[in-house]
């Protein structure tokens, strides 16, 4: 993967309440997106900005204050119904190059968009 660009100093992200589309975060327009994948058969996570993939990350940088005890906040209902319909098509590892997993070994193949939607308890950073 490339650099990740730089996560602003006053940029939050949130918890979707959600398992595919386990965090998200307003930067600016934008809408930073992380996938959870099955791990350990694909990456932990994907970054995704407004849709677009820039990469695979197994550790969260410290600074984007995910986990290491840092507490998120929930999004709203309408903030998650924009970010899941910004995802779409997205939620099985390898969708956003069109070459969607197929492995016998992992869950993609129950990652629809309905699947991605379902609400999931918050999490425990």
């Amino acid at each position: 993967m490339t650099a990740l660009p730089e996560f602003p100093d006053n940029a939050v992200w949130q918890d979707t309440g959600t398992g595919v589309f386990r965090y998200a975060a307003r930067v600016g327009t934008c809408w930073w997106v992380l996938r959870l994948n099955d791990f350990p058969e694909h990456p932990m996570f994907t970054l995704f900005i407004d849709a677009r993939c820039i990469g695979d990350l197994d550790d969260l940088p410290r600074a984007w204050r995910i986990g290491h005890g840092n507490v998120l906040a929930n999004m709203t209902s309408p903030q998650r119904t924009e970010t899941l319909h910004l995802m779409a098509g997205l939620a099985p590892y390898g969708s956003e190059t069109g070459q969607r997993c197929t492995s016998d070994w992992c869950t993609c193949d129950i990652l629809t968009d309905e699947f991605a939607a379902q609400a999931q308890p918050p999490s425990t950073n």
